[in-house]
């Protein structure tokens, strides 16, 4: 019997083969693990519902599969009993499929330039929002060569991405310009360097893939602009001083990033449309009553996101304590797809690195990051006089479909206010 790829999580339907743990000829046990799936920089153990010894091994690690792919094949004798699935199918909603033209799309080495159009036919453009139609004439790209993934065939601004990815993968494979549109020029870097001198080379890994590719979808089709200031933290290093002692005593570290986490939620209200994302297939600007916030972790393995859900609600000591275990978890890659869904603003804080403005690229489907530098001594004038403040540079990339300059600038505003004028009330235990 076969063993296929389950829909984990509430709206993962796709990731990459990161790690086999079975062989031919082993025998599983139901609900062993069999392989680890890469979505969205998270990690999720695969199991499968049958025991019986493996026969076949139909993916191997870097492919990238999708709902209903063909796993592993298990003569399953006497004890090939299905386990109870832990999958939720819609009544009358039959398993999802993946044809053979969706495989060669993005995994299969030998792409040819006829697989990269559409099933649409030629000439024939499928629905679309004004403003893909606007993305796609200007990149060149005739719509009728895209398979839409939403209700009808509607052809989104991630369908676009994805049809330029696979683009540039059968441009490198082949060495030549593929088929590509009008007006749309790749220049594939396939250089041989050890012409010039000793190299070492190394694999992208399936979580550096993951992270190129979005952040090159977010990039491209998100219109960026990023607003500049600078906190004064005097305010904040003095609660920190007098704190430090009670918060330790308490299991918790007290780092700037809580009151950060704070003062910007406190904005984020006062704000609400960069609590906000954008739905393109409706055309409409989805407001979010919850307050989900994001943090960028540094890792070995590359940048992680999870979500500190409903920090509205949370104490300071709060914040701090989950902060740092959710710090842990993704360094020690244990966070799961849900740890890392349902954001609704992200913040990251290259402070304990150092450096200072930088331009974040906004996660989507939000519409705004807060980036946060070192903090450094620097002479500001206060008052008419010259003195020695701990400045932090603060940067706010933003989504300009969605965000003014004007409604950009007096937002930032308010979160520096909002960081200089922190209340102790906020930090007492």
């Amino acid at each position: 019997m076969d063993v296929k790829l389950p829909k984990v999580g509430d709206s993962a339907d796709s990731g990459t083969v990161a790690t086999l743990l079975i062989k031919v000829g082993d025998v599983v046990t139901a609900e062993q693990t069999i392989l680890e799936l890469e979505q969205e920089k998270a990690v999720a153990p695969i199991r499968t519902p049958h025991a019986g010894r493996v026969t076949a091994i139909h993916v191997k690690e870097g492919d990238k599969i999708s709902v209903g792919a063909l796993l592993i094949s298990i003569d399953a004798g006497d004890g090939g009993v299905p386990a109870a699935s832990k999958a939720v199918t819609k009544p009358g909603a039959s398993a999802p499929t993946v044809t053979s033209r969706r495989v060669e799309l993005d995994t299969n080495d030998d792409d040819n330039d006829a697989d990269l159009v559409g099933p649409g036919e030629e000439g024939v453009e499928p629905a679309a929002s004004p403003y893909v139609r606007k993305v796609a004439r200007e990149l060149g790209i005739r719509l009728s060569r895209i398979s839409g993934s939403a209700s009808g065939g509607r052809v989104l601004v991630s369908d676009l991405a994805r049809y330029v990815g696979r683009l540039e993968k059968a441009v490198a494979r082949a060495g030549r310009h593929a088929e590509e549109p009008k007006g749309l020029v790749f220049a594939p870097v396939n250089q041989d360097f050890s012409l010039f001198g000793p190299i070492v080379s190394e694999s992208l890994s399936p979580l550096r893939k993951v992270i190129a590719a979005r952040m090159v979808e977010n990039a491209v089709s998100l219109p960026h602009v990023t607003q500049f200031d600078e906190v004064d933290m005097s305010r904040i290093e003095d609660l920190r001083t007098r704190f430090k002692a009670a918060y330790d005593q308490a299991g918790a570290r007290l780092t700037p990033t809580p009151f950060i986490l704070k003062a910007l939620v406190a904005t984020l209200k006062k704000h609400p449309k960069f609590n906000a994302s954008v739905n393109d297939v409706t055309e409409m600007l989805i407001f979010k009553n919850y307050y989900h916030l994001g943090i960028a972790v540094d890792t070995e393995a590359g940048l992680l996101v999870p979500v500190l859900k409903d920090t509205d609600q949370k104490s300071l000591l709060e914040i701090a304590k989950e902060l740092a275990s959710i710090a842990d978890k993704a360094r020690d890659r244990k966070l799961g797809p849900d740890d890392m869904k349902g954001g609704t603003f992200t913040i990251s804080n290259q402070g304990a690195i150092g450096g200072g403005h930088f331009t974040p690229i906004i996660n989507k489907p939000e519409v705004a990051i807060l980036g946060i530098g070192k903090t450094t001594p620097r002479a500001v004038v206060i008052g008419g006089k010259i003195e020695a403040r701990p400045m932090m540079p603060v940067t706010v990339s933003y989504d300009h479909r969605v965000i003014d300059g004007g409604a950009a600038a007096r937002f930032t505003v308010d979160l520096v206010k909002n960081l200089q004028e922190f209340p102790e009330s906020e930090v007492k235990l």
